[in-house]
């Protein structure tokens, strides 16, 4: 979207990047990391992969709004992009996760949303918006980063989260 920067936000944990991914590639697996912003999941389509979606209701700022997701690309191990369509198909954007493995071992997840269209109410509050999604994909990756361990077996025990926003 012209004159909206995309929100760009990273986490690093001790993963290897393929077991990453493999966790990311499910788009139901989502729900865990996400659901303080992203509730009401109705998945369709393949488990996994280019092809598999999602209705969300997005939860931000008092509003609510249904959003449809959609893997449009994925690259083994190390790119995911989805393509998200909400407020009535006015806003268009791509949420794109880039694994990269780290020198010492584990991977940097890093999450960009980019903007392709958006309704006018938004563009008018770019700089609010971006950043009530920034602290909000903040938050997701730290989520993200508790879940990966139980998701990948490991013994480590994940800290307790609450299911209410903040």
């Amino acid at each position: 979207m012209r004159g909206v920067r995309p929100v760009v936000v990273h986490i690093d944990v001790p993963q290897p990047r393929e077991e990453v991914y493999d966790f990311l590639d499910v788009l139901a697996a989502h729900e865990e990391f996400t659901d303080h912003m992203l509730r009401e999941w109705e998945c369709s389509g393949p488990a996994r992969g280019v092809g598999s979606a999602a209705r969300v209701t997005a939860v931000a700022a008092g509003r609510r709004d249904r959003i449809r997701i959609e893997v449009v690309a994925a690259e083994r191990p190390s790119r995911i992009v989805e393509r998200n369509t909400g407020a009535g198909g006015r806003r268009v954007a791509h949420g794109t996760y880039v694994l990269r493995e780290l020198p010492g071992g584990g991977t940097r997840v890093l999450f960009e949303y980019a903007w392709q269209s958006a309704p006018l109410s938004e563009r008018l509050a770019a700089p609010v918006v971006r950043t009530l999604l920034r602290r909000a994909n903040r938050r997701a990756l730290r989520r993200l980063a508790d879940v990966l361990p139980t998701a990948m077996g490991s013994p480590r025990a994940r800290r307790p989260r609450s299911r209410r926003g903040a």
